[in-house]
C-alpha cells in the first residue's frame, strides 16, 4: 500500500480479532519502522513498551475504562519518553557524524534542554505523537487497523510497568485485525477553516 493510500484508510478501529497473533517477523519490521521516526537533535528520546503479557494486559484494561482494545488487539504499545535521554550518552547521536559536527550538536543539546524542564515535557509529547503516527501508518501499510489512545489513567499505567522517575507516558497505540470496517469519519472540517496563510 502506497503512502497516500495508508493516510486515507488509517481510521482509529476498537474492535480487533482477540485470536489474531503478530508474527515476530512483521512485529520487528513494524518497530524498524517506527524507530525511524523524526526527534529533535536525533536523541530518540521514545521508548516503546510492548505489552504482551496476558495478566498485565488485564491490568491495565482495568486502569483504561475497561476498553476492550487493550486486550483484544495483536499489540498494545505504550509510548513513553525519557526526558532526560538529551544528557544520556548525547554522542551516540551523533557518533556516525564528522567531528565538526558533534563540536557544534553535543554543546547545543545541553543548552537547549538543561534545566527546562517543559522544553524537556514538549519534545517527549511531539516526539511519541509522531512516533505513533509511524506505527499506525505503518501498521495500516502491513494491513492491520489501529486506535491511538489516551483514555486511562496515566498514574495506574505508571506503576503497573514500573516507569522510571525520569519517563512519561505520552499514550498507547493498539495495533491488529480490526472485526468490522471502521465507522465513517465523523465529519472532517473543511480546510478553508484549518490551514492559515500567513497569519491569523
Amino acid at each position: 500500500m502506497d503512502t497516500f493510500e495508508a493516510i486515507i484508510q488509517r481510521r482509529s478501529v476498537k474492535n480487533f480479532d482477540p485470536n489474531h497473533q503478530m508474527p515476530k517477523a512483521e512485529i520487528d519490521q513494524l518497530f524498524s519502522l517506527a524507530v525511524l521516526s523524526p526527534t529533535a537533535f536525533n536523541i530518540q528520546n521514545w521508548r516503546f513498551v510492548l505489552v504482551q503479557n496476558p495478566e498485565l494486559r488485564s491490568s491495565i484494561r482495568a486502569v483504561s475504562w475497561n476498553q476492550a482494545q487493550v486486550t483484544d488487539a495483536s499489540l498494545l504499545v505504550i509510548l513513553c519518553a525519557d526526558l532526560k535521554s538529551w544528557e544520556k550518552e548525547p554522542v551516540r547521536y551523533w557518533q556516525n557524524a564528522p567531528l565538526q559536527t558533534q563540536d557544534f550538536l553535543l554543546p547545543a543539546i545541553d543548552n537547549y534542554y538543561r534545566g527546562l524542564e517543559q522544553v524537556q515535557r514538549d519534545e517527549a509529547m511531539r516526539s511519541c505523537g509522531m512516533a505513533a503516527q509511524t506505527l499506525m501508518l505503518s501498521a495500516k501499510a502491513m494491513g492491520y487497523d489501529s486506535c491511538p489512545m489516551d483514555g486511562f489513567d496515566f498514574a495506574a499505567v505508571g506503576k503497573l510497568i514500573n516507569l522510571p522517575e525520569d519517563h512519561v507516558i505520552a499514550m498507547f497505540v493498539t495495533i491488529g485485525k480490526a472485526l468490522s470496517p471502521a465507522n465513517p469519519r465523523g465529519g472532517q472540517l473543511a480546510i478553508s477553516e484549518v490551514l492559515i496563510n500567513d497569519k491569523f
